[in-house]
């Protein structure tokens, strides 16, 4: 695995006579440190059209310097970046290709910006000695080597302030007040690649005008469709980084995608949408084959770290650890298989096609304010009859399955509320966030169910074992509880999500 750190730093535009002031004034500093001079050799990586560029990816392979190598970054924030390092070889390192198949596919990235770095660099420290930031003025050189520009040169000179490991970022901005009050201003270009890109262009273009906002109710469905397109590309490396909560939102991006080819069926054609649909579904069946367990694991070990010693009798945290391994399926390799197989790459591919070349139906032409009301009430009615099916049974293993079906459609309302959000304002915002309160609380009594189940096989097994099962009837209890107080609270969330007012006022 590559090697990663958090990239906190900011840029500043200078010119071979800016000198730096004296950063020892700066707050917190004790001593600043002269490291010399460093020659920096980097060629940077992509594809023919700039994909990685364009979702401001920086992919080299840098020679020079204590961490030459190959480098991948990935934005987190402006000014933050994720910095991935692999040791330097001759081809690129076969993890960064693995993160990078989604943007990459079926191609090779090649080099396309040299940049020769002269790099005079200070340390500030503070008075323990301990680095607070590395201060760097960079003198760069730029040839494009690859499309239209092939050859032209560029060369600037620009200040770096690159915040150390653990750092606090307030330091940055004391450091800034001080080169601000010495005439240095911030760089317009978020990285030097950037600028390395718009410098060596063969022409300077004019900047393009802003594309019109969404007029139809088809550019505003497709407006939607393709972030959620974009929101699974952009999630494939975190889901292979394996960071946090990553697995989860790919996945809810695919179910809004499914969501939105059924709700917006007038406007997308179904003939080419289902099959699509299809392959969401499987894609989200697989990157889920944890995902519900690591759910349960988390609210039941939850529960027993809340009880108080004395009510945790038996080996409870123990046999929960051992019950939930045996039940884990190992899905971090089968995720990352299932992101390098033909299938996905085809999926992906599939929806880039669809993106460009959208199945239009004749109603995407017409206006946003009539055809999109249309489709979320459509879905409103569907989960009015869920909701009245599930009310109408008493508590029980019926009432329990109804309200989760009226969860799926509460979901799908949803979905629908936010997509049209653009295009209606705040009724469709008032609607989304009522109907996601609907959603919540037969989330939650649903999650109650799922978690009675689970804490009677636990007290079995330990029945079996000879345990006592007193502490797994006592969270049992609780969870009944829970899902008592979810179907007491449901009424009165689900009258204020079927206000007549709030559906009326979506077709206004």
């Amino acid at each position: 695995m590559a090697d990663t750190k958090r990239e906190i730093e900011r840029k500043y535009e200078a010119t071979d006579a800016t000198r730096l002031p004296d950063l020892s004034r700066v707050a917190g500093v004790g001593q600043v440190v002269e490291r010399g001079v460093t020659e920096l050799d980097a060629v940077y990586y992509d594809t023919a059209d700039l994909r990685l560029a364009s979702h401001s990816l920086t992919l080299r392979r840098r020679t020079g310097g204590a961490d030459e190598g190959w480098h991948l970054k990935f934005p987190v924030a402006t000014g933050i970046r994720d910095e991935l390092h692999e040791p330097l070889a001759d081809t690129l390192p076969p993890s960064f290709a693995a993160l990078l198949r989604s943007r990459l596919r079926h191609t090779e990235p090649v080099p396309v910006v040299r940049l020769l770095s002269s790099r005079d660099v200070q340390h500030l420290n503070d008075p323990d000695g301990t680095l607070l930031a590395e201060v760097s003025v960079d003198t760069v050189l730029a040839e494009r080597l690859a499309g239209e520009g092939t050859g032209t040169t560029a060369t600037w000179t620009e200040i770096e302030v690159e915040l150390a490991d653990d750092g606090d970022p307030a330091f940055l901005d004391a450091v800034e007040k001080r080169l601000r009050k010495a005439g240095v201003r911030p760089s317009d270009s978020p990285s030097k690649l950037a600028r390395a890109l718009a410098e060596t262009a063969p022409v300077r273009k004019e900047k393009k005008p802003k594309a019109d906002d969404p007029q139809t109710a088809g550019d505003h469905v497709l407006t939607y469709v393709r972030q959620q397109i974009r929101t699974i590309v952009d999630l494939d490396p975190a889901v292979r980084r394996d960071l946090p909560d990553s697995v989860h939102k790919m996945r809810v991006a695919t179910r809004r995608l499914r969501s939105a080819f059924k709700t917006y069926r007038r406007i997308l054609d179904r003939e080419t949408t289902d099959p699509v649909g299809a392959e969401l579904k499987w894609l989200a069946g697989e990157l889920g084959v944890d995902r519900d367990q690591e759910v349960l694991d988390e609210r039941l070990t939850t529960r027993v770290d809340a009880l108080p010693t004395t009510l945790a009798l038996g080996p409870v945290g123990s046999r929960l650890t051992v019950w939930s391994a045996a039940r884990r399926t190992g899905s971090r390799r089968r995720i990352t298989d299932v992101l390098d197989g033909k299938r996905y790459l085809a999926l992906l591919d599939t929806l880039d096609a669809l993106a460009a070349d959208p199945p239009l139906r004749p109603a995407a032409s017409r206006a946003p304010g009539k055809e999109l009301p249309r489709a979320v009430l459509k879905d409103y009615k569907k989960l009015a009859r869920r909701m009245d099916h599930a009310l109408e049974h008493p508590p029980g293993p019926e009432r329990d399955a109804a309200m989760h079906e009226a969860r799926k459609a509460a979901k799908r309302a949803r979905y629908a509320g936010d997509a049209a959000r653009p295009a209606l304002g705040k009724p469709a915002k008032r609607f989304a966030k009522r109907v996601k309160a609907v959603q919540t609380v037969l989330g939650d009594h649903q999650d109650s169910v799922v978690a009675r189940d689970a804490l009677r096989t636990l007290a079995v097994e330990a029945h079996a074992a000879g345990e006592t099962t007193f502490t797994w009837g006592l969270l049992y209890g609780h969870e009944e509880a829970v899902a008592d107080a979810r179907e007491r609270e449901l009424p009165e969330v689900w009258a204020r999500a079927s206000d007549p007012v709030l559906r009326a006022d979506l077709k206004h």
